[in-house]
């Protein structure tokens, strides 16, 4: 079972699928052929950077499903039995991953049992063999066992890929390439898995089942794409074009969500056979026709969904003929679920904020929303209000959206509100009435700590909660904050994502920003929110002034532009958080950035429960596969820290108007487009000062985006000669990284009258010495004195 829960989770986001009912029965019934078992010898299994070695075991095949077998089971039970697998990462950040794992940057074991399945040729690749050793036959002695003991775990294995199967097997021409994943077994690591998808941007993925927060989570010990696909990139291409939705929502008594969702699609390969959508585990579709014609659909009941609550879950839908490239039909999707939760005293949570309709790889579209909800109820959603009515009890608000977005969100209450209008949008704040039941006081005897896990990193509040209050106590000062913040960015960046922008609060301790609708922590919106000591604390200025304007952002770095991969979406992040960064330098003064980057830096450097630091748990382009069992907190540190950080660095050495021109140069390049770690580089790499070391940024993104490592800087100096002929001669020297870290970092010299020289030294494993002629004496000398470089104190 723990083997299916890590493949299961591995492709929650990168599985595209489907199947027929009949494909789907199969399965669910599929187990091994006794016909179709065999004592074996030698046999290898290649996948590029993927070896297998089947050494000396058995091997028994499943039956045919619609003509293909799609799975085997290698046991090494005989005398001298042996299987091993051999994997390489290809670069050091990939072996750095692998090795914070398995203590080894390569991994080289010999297993005892190994589970395959796959959907290409493997099959006959490996009968193929037979005939090199006399070794190789029938083992109709064995079947019976192998059969009973693993045919359990094949079902439930191939319920959980219904999907990824049935695309292989009855795609069509725009069928995925075969998919081979393998379920391994050793006496050093236990169970691990290894999954090769030549459709994937990454086509290999290793990796095993960890715990964290007592459910399992998927560590990927290492992911990257094969040697072969790394020398002939290819860029990602949609199979269809999604654009035009229409959905209309009813919100029913018990909270339950009945939609009808209209979308226009259009194939870009001819022949289609099965289209992929993404949506909530708690939605279930009930039917779904392309241009009026029924067609099948399937959605999986399986052990994914429990693990991947809160993100997507894959449907299949097969048009009732393959489409055509080219040709735009409308598919619609009835579907219904309890995506709102009741957080007491009428405050709703809505788990599903941007996948309760089927999506496609979040294109950009147009919208127009229907929902129908209680009378006594507010909803919020993206877009302009075009309708808003009572009938029968309910009310009917309709919206559109003013230009192409990727996700629609909504929220709901009983709310209070302010509407405030600036130039050329409009932006309404709603509170709610009422206080959630979390943080209404309770007896003493029985006060519980608050401890606040928000979507970003700060330091953690563990007094009791606040004393009764409204929840309306900073309506109109929230208002006039996030009324200020976007017209500081309106200033900066130009409009946001939609003209109208609703703010609403969501019980818990983190927001998030969708075009057009932006939820904010309830804490944001309570007076005297307890802080640990000072006057003034990171946690403060977080929920006071940190917390909006970051989720304000969003309206241009993930709405206007989108990040390209897991790997690229640290950027949308860093971006946003430093555009809150500037804001807050123009309210607080430079001081309130220091400190805040002194809280990042100090998370990076926080220790997890094995004793290694957050910032060790992989570069900050790893993404989500920073949310380990290893460092449970380390995407938050990561992402947002470091991520903030390198943002930092670059503002440093490129200068006030240069970097706020780099900001507005991405959005004008890659306005609605995607915009990945190298597209990034090559842009800023235009906006650094002339003479630049490094002119490329390529080191810098070595060791910052793709690298790991804070280092601890020590500066030593000497004065020789007689003014004007004097020399500053000088060492800087570093701890704590590798040998081949290296980054540059600011040395300041101050001369009397305000005169100030500032001479930029590359650091390396042995040190580095530098000089500067002078015509004085320096007053002072400082390394970094103004937050250039992300260092250790």
């Amino acid at each position: 079972m723990r083997w299916l829960l890590a493949l299961a989770f591995v492709f929650r986001g990168t599985l595209a699928a489907g199947t027929g009912s009949d494909l789907g029965r199969a399965l669910h019934e599929t187990s091994f052929d006794r016909e179709e078992c065999y004592r074996v010898r030698d046999l290898t299994i290649f996948k590029q950077d993927l070896k297998i070695y089947l050494t000396d075991g058995h091997l028994i095949f499943s039956k045919p499903i619609a003509g293909h077998r799609i799975a085997a089971v290698f046991t090494a039970d005989v005398e001298g039995g042996d299987g091993e697998v051999m994997l390489l990462p290809p670069n050091r950040a990939e072996r750095a991953s692998l090795a914070s794992y398995i203590n080894s940057p390569t991994l080289d074991e010999h297993f005892r049992v190994a589970l395959f399945l796959f959907t290409g040729p493997d099959y006959d690749a490996l009968i193929s063999q037979f005939p090199r050793s006399a070794a190789n036959k029938k083992a109709p002695d064995s079947a019976a066992a192998l059969d009973e003991a693993w045919t359990p775990t094949l079902r439930n294995l191939s319920d959980s890929f219904q999907t990824r199967v049935a695309l292989d097997l009855l795609g069509g021409s725009a069928a995925r390439p075969g998919l081979f994943a393998g379920l391994f077994q050793s006496v050093r690591y236990g169970n691990f898995d290894i999954i090769f998808d030549p459709f994937n941007q990454e086509q290999i993925v290793a990796g095993h089942i960890g715990t964290r927060n007592n459910l399992p989570v998927f560590d990927t010990w290492t992911s990257f794409q094969t040697r072969s696909s790394a020398r002939n990139p290819a860029p990602r291409a949609d199979d269809v074009q999604m654009s035009d939705y229409r959905i209309q929502a009813t919100l029913n008594p018990d909270l339950t969500l009945d939609c009808v969702t209209r979308v226009k699609v259009k194939a870009a390969l001819d022949g289609a056979a099965a289209v992929t959508f993404d949506m909530a585990p708690q939605m279930a579709v009930s039917s779904v026709t392309v241009d009026g014609q029924p067609a099948e659909s399937l959605q999986r009941d399986s052990v994914r969904a429990n693990i991947g609550r809160g993100g997507n879950e894959i449907f299949v839908v097969f048009p009732p003929e393959p489409l055509r490239a080219g040709r735009e039909y409308e598919f619609e999707f009835h579907h219904s679920g309890k995506v709102i939760l009741d957080a007491g005293d009428h405050v709703y949570y809505v788990t599903a904020r941007g996948n309760w309709y089927p999506t496609h790889n979040l294109q950009f579209a147009q919208y127009d929303l229907q929902f129908r909800y209680p009378v006594d109820l507010d909803l919020v959603a993206a877009g302009d209000v075009v309708e808003d009515r009572t009938e029968g009890g309910q009310r009917i608000t309709r919206r559109r959206t003013a230009s192409t977005i990727r996700f629609a969100a909504f929220n709901l209450g009983h709310y209070r509100h302010v509407r405030v209008e600036g130039a050329g949008y409009v932006v309404d704040i709603c509170a709610n009435l009422t206080l959630e039941k979390a943080l209404q006081p309770k007896p003493p005897e029985l006060t519980a700590p608050l401890t606040i896990r928000q979507k970003q990193p700060s330091v953690m509040i563990t007094s009791p909660p606040p004393m009764v209050q409204s929840p309306t106590a900073r309506l109109q000062i929230l208002a006039n904050e996030v009324a200020s913040s976007l017209e500081f960015m309106v200033s900066k960046f130009g409009p946001p994502a939609l003209p109208h922008i609703a703010v609403s609060p969501i019980p818990g301790a983190f927001g998030q920003g969708f075009p057009g609708l932006i939820y904010i922590s309830t804490l944001a919106y309570l007076n005297n929110l307890p802080v640990s000591g000072a006057a003034v604390e990171p946690e403060q200025l977080y929920f006071d002034e940190v917390l909006q304007a970051h989720e304000v952002a969003h309206q241009w770095w993930g709405n206007r532009v989108a990040s390209a991969s897991y790997r690229d979406g640290w950027i949308m992040e860093a971006l946003a958080n430093t555009s809150a960064m500037l804001y807050l330098e123009k309210r607080k003064g430079p001081h309130s950035v220091e400190m805040m980057l002194d809280n990042y830096r100090a998370l990076l450097l926080q220790k997890g429960p094995n004793g290694q630091i957050a910032d060790s748990a992989g570069p900050v382009s790893f993404g989500n596969r920073l949310e380990s069992s290893q460092l449970p907190a380390a995407y938050r540190s990561v992402t947002y820290g470091k991520g903030t950080w390198i943002m930092q660095m670059l503002r440093r050495r490129m200068g006030e108007e240069r970097f706020l021109a780099m900001l507005r140069e991405i959005l004008k390049r890659y306005d609605r487009r995607e915009l990945s770690n190298e597209d990034f580089r090559r842009l800023a790499a235009g906006f650094l000062p002339p003479q630049s070391a490094d002119p490329q940024l390529e080191t810098f993104f070595e060791q910052w985006v793709y690298g790991t490592g804070i280092p601890n800087l020590k500066l030593s100096y000497t004065v020789k000669g007689k003014a004007p002929d004097l020399r500053l001669v000088g060492t800087v020297t570093q701890s704590e990284v590798d040998d081949g870290f290296s980054t540059l970092v600011p040395i300041e010299i101050q001369q009397s009258r305000g005169q100030t020289i500032t001479q930029w030294v590359r650091t390396s494993g042995d040190g580095v010495t530098f000089s500067v002629a002078l015509q004085q004496s320096p007053t002072k000398v400082a390394l970094d004195p103004h937050f250039a470089v992300l260092r250790r104190e």
